[in-house]
C-alpha cells in the first residue's frame, strides 16, 4: 500500500492547476533541464577531461544531485502548494522567520530571470541562425562573419522580441496544462531529431576520431582534481538545480506521484541528451578536420563549418538548429514560469498578466545585452554567483531549516514505501556541502558548468 500522509492545508490543488501524470511532469522536468549546457558544453568537457573516464564522476553527480537535489526541490514545491517565494517562507516558517525566507526566496527567483533574460538574448541567436539554414545564406559567408553580426550591439532585435513573444504567449495560454503539451511534443521530438543526426554523423568518413576524443578513456584524468570539479559542476546545472524553477513545478505535482522516481526519470533523460548531443556533434567536428570547441564558438561558427562540407548540410543544419530552439524554448519557459508564479502568487494579479510583464522585462534588460561580450558577462555572474548561491539557499532551507520530518513526510507521499533516514543524511551531509563546494569552486575556477 502507498504510504497515505495528510497534506498541510496550504497544499490544496493550485490556482495554475496540476500536471495530469507523471510522465507529463518529467517532460516538463527534462524540457527545463535539457538546454545549451548539455548541447555546446557537455560534449567539449566529456572529450576535455578523460573521454570516458570523464562518464565515472560524472554520472556519479548525476544520480546524486539528482537523488536529493531535484527530489528536495520538487518536493517543497508541492509541500508549500506554490513556487520559490511561498516555499522558502514556508520553510523558515518553522523556525518562526518566515519573512526572512521569503526575502532570501529573491535571490534564486532574481537568478532564474537573469538567466532567462541572458537565454533569450542566445535563443534569437538560435533563431536567427536557423532562418539563415532555412534560407542558405548561413552558408554564403564566413561563420565567424555572421556570428560577429547576429551577436552585435542591437543586432539581432526581431529575432530576440519573437522568442520572448513565443515564450509569453505558451505560458499565456495556461500554465500548468500549456506547459505540459508543449513538452510532450517539443522533448520527443528533440530526441528524435538528435538520433537521426547522430546516425547521420555515424557514416561520416573520419567520424572515428570523434568517438575516441569522446569515449576513448583516459584514466589518468580521474587522478586529476579538476575532473571531478568540472564533473560535479557539468551535472549540478545541467540537472536545472536553481533552487527556483524545479520548486514550481513541484507544486504542481499531485501527492500520488513518486518524486524520487520522477527525479531519477529526469536526470536519466537530461544525461541521455547530453549523450545524444556529443554524439551528433563531435564525430563531425572531427570528420572533417576542425578544432572542437565549446560554448557559441561551437554551436555558431563550428558546426556552420561542418554543416557546410556535408552532403545535404543545409537540412541537417535545419534540423539541428531546430532541435536546439526546442530544447531552450522549454528551459526558458521554467524560467518565465518560477518568475510569473511567484509574482502570481504574493501580488495577487493574473498569471497572463505576470506572464507579458516578465516578458516585457526580460526583453527590456535584454535588448541592451546582444553584444556577445556583454551577455558573456552578464551569464558569468548570474550563474557563477547568483544561480549556485540560490541553490545553495535551497537546499539548506530545505534540508536544515524545514528538517527531515516534513520533508521526508513529502518525499514519501506517492510510495509504497517511506524514506529511510538515510536519505536525510545524504541529502545533509553530502548534498549540501557539495552545492558549498559548488559555488566556491565556481568563483575560484571562473564557472564550473
Amino acid at each position: 500500500m502507498k504510504t497515505e500522509k495528510t497534506p498541510p492545508a496550504s497544499q490544496s490543488l493550485h490556482q495554475n492547476g496540476g500536471f495530469q501524470n507523471s510522465f507529463g511532469f518529467v517532460l516538463a522536468c527534462v524540457g527545463s533541464a535539457v538546454g545549451m549546457g548539455n548541447i555546446w558544453l557537455f560534449p567539449y568537457r566529456l572529450g576535455q577531461y578523460g573521454g570516458a573516464a570523464f562518464l565515472i564522476p560524472y554520472f556519479f553527480f548525476v544520480a546524486l544531485f539528482g537523488l536529493v537535489g531535484l527530489s528536495a526541490e520538487f518536493a517543497i514545491g508541492r509541500r508549500a502548494g506554490t513556487g520559490t517565494l511561498g516555499a522558502y517562507e514556508y520553510c523558515w516558517n518553522r523556525i518562526g522567520k518566515g519573512r526572512l525566507g521569503y526575502l532570501l526566496g529573491w535571490i534564486p527567483l532574481l537568478g532564474s530571470l537573469g538567466i532567462a533574460i541572458g537565454y533569450s538574448v542566445i535563443l534569437g541567436w538560435v533563431l536567427r541562425t536557423l532562418g539563415a539554414s532555412i534560407t542558405g545564406s548561413l552558408f554564403s559567408v564566413e561563420p565567424a562573419a555572421f556570428f560577429a553580426d547576429i551577436s552585435s550591439a542591437f543586432g539581432n532585435i526581431p529575432c530576440h522580441a519573437i522568442i520572448i513573444l513565443l515564450a509569453c504567449t505558451l505560458l499565456i495560454t495556461g500554465a500548468t496544462r500549456g506547459i505540459e503539451k508543449i513538452n510532450k511534443v517539443l522533448m520527443p521530438s528533440f530526441f528524435l531529431l538528435f538520433v537521426f543526426l547522430a546516425l547521420r554523423v555515424f557514416f561520416l568518413e573520419g567520424s572515428g576520431e570523434g568517438y575516441r576524443f569522446l569515449f576513448i578513456p583516459k584514466w589518468e584524468y580521474l587522478l586529476q582534481a579538476d575532473t571531478w570539479v568540472m564533473a560535479m559542476g557539468q551535472a549540478f546545472f545541467s540537472l536545472s538545480i536553481t533552487g527556483s524553477g524545479m520548486i514550481v513545478y513541484g507544486s504542481y505535482l499531485g501527492r500520488e506521484e513518486d518524486i524520487p522516481i520522477a527525479s531519477v526519470n529526469t536526470a536519466a533523460f537530461d544525461t541521455l541528451a547530453a549523450m545524444l548531443a556529443g554524439l551528433a556533434i563531435m564525430p563531425a567536428v572531427f570528420a572533417f578536420g576542425i578544432e572542437p570547441a565549446s560554448g557559441p564558438p561551437l554551436m555558431f561558427i563550428t558546426l556552420p563549418q561542418v554543416f557546410a562540407q556535408m552532403p545535404l548540410g543545409n537540412l541537417f543544419a535545419i534540423f539541428f538548429f531546430v532541435s536546439v530552439a526546442f530544447a531552450g524554448i522549454t528551459s526558458l519557459i521554467n524560467m518565465f514560469e518560477a518568475v510569473c508564479e511567484s509574482w502570481q502568487t504574493r501580488f495577487g494579479m493574473s498569471h497572463s498578466f505576470m506572464a507579458a510583464a516578465c516578458g516585457v522585462i526580460a526583453f527590456g534588460v535584454g535588448v541592451f545585452l546582444e553584444d556577445g561580450n556583454k551577455v558573456g558577462s552578464w551569464m558569468d555572474f548570474i550563474t557563477i554567483l547568483v544561480v549556485p548561491f540560490g541553490a545553495l539557499l535551497g537546499a539548506v532551507s530545505i534540508y536544515y531549516i524545514l528538517g527531515w520530518k516534513e520533508i521526508g513526510e513529502e518525499l514519501s507521499a506517492g510510495r509504497r514505501q517511506p524514506l529511510g533516514k538515510w536519505f536525510c543524511s545524504l541529502g545533509k551531509y553530502v548534498y549540501v556541502p557539495l552545492a558549498i563546494f559548488v559555488f566556491i569552486l565556481g568563483i575560484i575556477y571562473g564557472g564550473i558548468g
